[in-house]
């Protein structure tokens, strides 16, 4: 993770005038400090990573930094207010904006990522038909929603309206959607859940004007409540049974915007214990769900579909969701004075620093490009196995085995690295299945 801080702040920090407070593992944090009188200036913006020293940089998420080094992080599902936003409650009208907007923005997911669910999970659907609500469409939907362009009833979003031009084929699909008697049932009930979830959100919105904090929690503790009612509903494995692996992970991102509305409310309410054990597990959750769906895909265009969500999940939502859980354990070692202190900073709040942000960077999504390039070296299997291997890297030392064992047999035993540290996700997945289709075409 990145920072970018307004000029003048960045000057003081390379002077050593200012300082960046560290969390205990030893990761920088957003925020520039007076060594001397210990007061915060600046809470800086947050952006994806140029260089990574982890393991990551062998597979598609250094592949990913390389290709959009510098940029802004931008969650799928994360919202994207993270950055020190939990601190600033009630106490600033800012704050209780950016707390505001953050709700917002989860309640615009979840209804983005339902409606687009319902469009796949009826059915077989055609390549043509998973392109029309792709990533690079998902984003689209999300702003035009954030804009108010793009109108949400009863939890959906008329994708009639919005896909009118992408063909007759998506069109008969979403008409079948609506008209499928079987899908109907499933869709009142993520109707309710999604109306659950919206009172819980408008409730908790409302609490953070109330003065008095023991009626402020109080609230927040019955919106919590609806909250978890609306999660049964979404996490319920008989909603939507039979889904294909790329519908499967949009009734997923449902439940994770759940969960992130559920470790806000707790840390509203300064519980930062329990927002730490959530986001550890929400973290863990993705990450298994994701493997999952990895799995079970069976064919190239889900594939297809899949990479590129995925790819954004592991680098923005989850680089996200790690630095809201490192922000947490790292405020619980300040003093109350510290924090009120920091909850009074207004994030971004210079003009210098937006316009630079404007010219430096370009809202373009890059992981669409980053898998039509690894197709150009790769095919389907290996694909899926390296997006396997970035979810999971304990995955890869079987696969490092397995090409030793086969290029010693073989006599092909320069392909077989003394450092697999040095070998890319790519070349070890396109080894394996040249070994595996050479070893299944001499068992035949």
């Amino acid at each position: 993770m990145n920072y970018l801080f307004t000029p003048a702040t960045q000057d003081l920090l390379n002077t050593g005038n200012l300082v960046q407070p560290a969390t205990k593992t030893g990761k920088l944090l957003p925020a520039a400090r007076d060594p001397v009188t210990g007061q915060f200036v600046e809470i800086a913006k947050i952006f994806y990573q140029s260089t990574s020293e982890s393991p990551e940089t062998r597979g598609v998420l250094g592949l990913l930094a390389q290709l959009v080094g510098g940029s802004p992080l931008q969650p799928l599902i994360a919202p994207v207010h993270l950055t020190m936003t939990p601190l600033q409650i009630a106490q600033t009208h800012v704050g209780f904006q950016k707390i505001y907007r953050m709700l917002n923005s989860l309640k615009i997911n979840l209804a983005v990522m339902q409606a687009t669910a319902a469009v796949i999970g009826v059915g077989a659907v055609s390549a043509k038909v998973l392109s029309a609500v792709n990533l690079e469409q998902i984003l689209k939907f999300k702003e035009e929603a954030k804009q108010q362009r793009l109108k949400i009833k009863d939890g959906f979003i008329d994708l009639r309206h919005i896909l009118k031009d992408r063909g007759v084929e998506v069109i008969q699909q979403i008409y079948k959607v609506a008209h499928d008697s079987n899908f109907e049932l499933h869709r009142q009930q993520l109707v309710n859940g999604y109306d659950i979830f919206s009172q819980g959100v408008k409730r908790c919105q409302s609490a953070l004007t109330l003065p008095e904090v023991k009626l402020r929690n109080s609230e927040i503790n019955i919106a919590r409540e609806q909250l978890f009612e609306a999660l049964k509903v979404y996490d319920n494995s008989s909603l939507l049974e039979g889904l294909c692996s790329a519908a499967q992970i949009r009734k997923m991102e449902c439940v994770w915007a759940i969960e992130q509305a559920i470790a806000l409310t707790f840390q509203l309410q300064r519980a930062y214990d329990m927002v730490s054990d959530r986001l550890q597990g929400l973290q863990s959750k993705i990450r298994q769900d994701c493997l999952t769906v990895v799995k079970q895909c069976q064919s190239e265009p889900e594939l297809d579909f899949l990479f590129p969500e995925l790819t954004k999940i592991l680098g923005h939502d989850l680089s996200a969701i790690e630095f809201w859980h490192q922000e947490v354990d790292w405020i619980q070692t300040l003093s109350a004075k510290d924090q009120h202190q920091l909850a009074s900073l207004d994030q971004l709040g210079a003009d210098n620093l937006k316009s630079s942000m404007q010219t430096i960077f370009a809202p373009v999504a890059a992981e669409p490009s980053l898998y039509e390039n690894l197709k150009q070296k790769s095919h389907f299997h290996s694909l899926r196995d390296q997006l396997a291997f970035a979810l999971d890297p304990e995955l890869r030392p079987e696969y490092e085995w397995y090409i030793s064992q086969q290029a010693i047999g073989t006599g092909y035993q320069a392909l077989a690295p003394s450092n697999w540290q040095e070998i890319s996700d790519l070349t070890v997945a396109n080894l394996y299945y040249y070994f595996k289709i050479r070893e299944d075409s001499n068992e035949s």
